[in-house]
């Protein structure tokens, strides 16, 4: 059994966003933090695998296979929910063998780890790149980079209903609209499922265009039936994945201490400091009312940190 007991139902608290930049430009936004629905299995990534862990439940499979890098916050959330609930985990890491914090984390959790070198995760993609694995691990069920694809994203649908029993306490009615970051596109993929045209959600792109996030959510789309996918994607990468600048890391900072929003640089800086960019430029009228996916990915910043 690879599901949880009933009784965990990790919800995400709903809080406004206090910001000189959003005041001034009579801008609300509330923030779901999904950062703090677990201490170990965080941030988007529990509702991303969600429905991987029903479909490999139904299989009868006795684990999770799936994909990621040396700082990966979906390798980490699925190791931490094996080791606590009970179910196998491997993972096949991008690059060669490295120490980093969230390796180290990922051993601790009793995660198997094979490196593929940069070549062979570049092949992931492929036809047949399952098939060996399958081959060695029969008894797992594969599951995409970070959780993708429709059943990742069909598990990020939940999080509108999160957000709207939770309105009135904010003293709202309803919102105009969502902004988060996108890595691979599958948490707006579901947000986009779940309004249906509804509101529209707001994509922040973490990564440079050639990893194929907007192919990515229109498949997704496609797949899933949707007639009206109201979404829009935002260059966010500042140079490409992982890239982390001054002015990045100032914002971080600098939104930190106003407002006591722990942010990390890959994916929630860079999607916040993006949202700023557009609320500056005039992209949305005095009123508006924007929901923010904290992604959580907080454990990741341990990489930056040569502390850690």
């Amino acid at each position: 059994m690879l599901l949880p007991p009933d009784t965990w139902l990790p919800q995400a608290p709903l809080e406004p966003l206090h910001l000189d930049w959003l005041t001034d430009a009579g801008i609300e936004v509330a923030i779901l933090r999904l950062d703090q629905i677990d201490p170990l299995i965080s941030g988007n990534k529990w509702f991303k695998l969600i429905e991987h862990l029903k479909a490999a439940d139904r299989a009868g499979a006795e684990g999770i296979i799936s994909l990621g890098g040396a700082h990966s916050n979906h390798l980490h959330a699925l190791a931490a929910a094996g080791r606590r609930f009970g179910f196998a985990t491997v993972g096949l890491l991008r690059g060669h063998p490295q120490e980093t914090p969230t390796v180290r984390d990922l051993q601790a959790f009793g995660m198997q780890l094979h490196w593929l070198g940069y070549g062979g995760y570049r092949a992931r993609h492929e036809a047949g790149f399952w098939q060996p694995w399958q081959t060695q691990y029969p008894t797992l069920h594969p599951v995409p980079e970070g959780g993708g694809g429709l059943p990742g994203a069909r598990g990020c649908m939940q999080l509108r209903a999160q957000v709207c029993a939770q309105l009135t306490g904010l003293g709202w009615n309803d919102y105009d609209g969502w902004w988060l970051a996108c890595g691979t596109g599958t948490t707006l993929a579901g947000l986009v499922l779940a309004e249906a045209g509804d509101h529209p959600v707001y994509g922040a792109l973490a990564v440079p265009d050639d990893h194929g996030v907007a192919q990515l959510v229109e498949r997704i789309v496609q797949e899933a039936g949707v007639v009206d996918a109201a979404y829009e994607l935002f260059e966010a990468s500042r140079g490409g994945f992982a890239k982390v600048d001054p002015l990045l890391l100032e914002f971080i900072e600098k939104t930190g201490q106003a407002s006591s929003i722990p942010l990390e640089p890959l994916y929630t800086g860079k999607a916040l400091m993006a949202l700023e960019q557009q609320v500056t430029a005039g992209k949305f009228a005095p009123g508006t009312r924007l929901i923010f996916v904290h992604s959580g990915g907080l454990q990741g910043r341990r990489g930056f940190d040569s502390q850690a």
